[in-house]
């Protein structure tokens, strides 16, 4: 049986389970002082290397808001699950001014591209500047931030990605309990599946059918390379049709393959070749 849970204020942490990335925030304010707090709202904007950027929310009141509307400037500190105590000390409501970081273990180093501070301790990090700050109607703002440099622990960055994950071991945010208790998952198990599409496989996406097909022809259309995916679809309907079938069968699709000699050499020549 399913019920309804009431919607209130915090139901994203409260109510629903919304599995977020750790990070603290460093800024400076317009006298230059550093601040660093916690947050977690962050995704992707802008994926491609040409205009790389993200979206990160937080509370118009907070400093570190304040401080972005003010400079321009943010760095993104990704902390391991062995500073999830120093990331709950930068948590606290210190005043205005306070650097949280002198009441944690963890160093302030200076960044390669933006002015406020790296964390050392930190292995992943985002320097940023502002490209757009949204302000919502009731509390929260929106900054849309330019990715400067994606800064790592150099052994990291020639690492395979299970390795990188394992060796960072960055905690998942899952939530919190009446402002007091947090919860965190850390040394989490890895574990790996395969999706099969190279690539290019947004391409298959942009297929059109023009007909019907069966299950099991339409599963194996969808062995066939993104590229020629389009091209195979329409040979296919249109054999299918030559043949007055309201549907693609795998049996057509076999006997077009085999009487155009399309056999696994012939795609393979469309596959991307992996490494080694």
């Amino acid at each position: 049986m399913k019920k309804a849970a009431k919607i209130r204020p915090f139901w994203y942490s409260d109510i629903w389970l919304f599995p977020k990335l750790i990070t603290i925030i460093t800024t400076l304010d317009e006298q230059g002082r550093v601040n660093a707090a916690p947050y977690s709202h962050i995704m992707q904007y802008d994926v491609m290397a040409k205009n790389p950027r993200m979206i990160v929310g937080f509370r118009q009141d907070s400093h570190t808001f304040k401080n972005i509307c003010a400079t321009g400037e943010f760095v993104v500190n990704c902390p391991s699950a062995d500073h999830l105590d120093d990331m709950m000390e930068t948590a606290r409501f210190y005043p205005e001014g306070v650097n949280e970081l002198e009441h944690t273990g963890l160093t302030a180093i200076p960044s390669l591209k933006v002015k406020p501070p790296t964390i050392k301790e930190c292995p992943q990090i985002a320097e940023c500047t502002v490209d757009e700050i949204i302000r919502l109607p009731k509390s929260s703002g929106i900054v849309i931030g330019n990715i400067e440099a994606l800064v790592f622990d150099e052994e990291l960055i020639d690492m395979p990605r299970e390795a990188r994950i394992r060796k960072m071991n960055l905690p998942i945010g899952l939530g919190d309990e009446s402002r007091m208790d947090y919860f965190h998952a850390v040394n989490y198990a890895i574990t790996q599946h395969r999706l099969g599409e190279t690539p290019d496989g947004f391409k298959g996406g942009e297929v059109k059918l023009g007909m019907t097909w069966s299950d099991d022809a339409l599963k194996t259309l969808m062995t066939i390379p993104p590229g020629v995916r389009q091209m195979v679809t329409e040979q296919t309907e249109q054999f299918a049709q030559e043949h007055n079938d309201d549907k693609v069968t795998l049996g057509r699709f076999q006997q077009l393959a085999e009487e155009a000699g399309m056999g696994a050499d012939f795609f393979d020549r469309f596959r991307e070749k992996k490494a080694g």
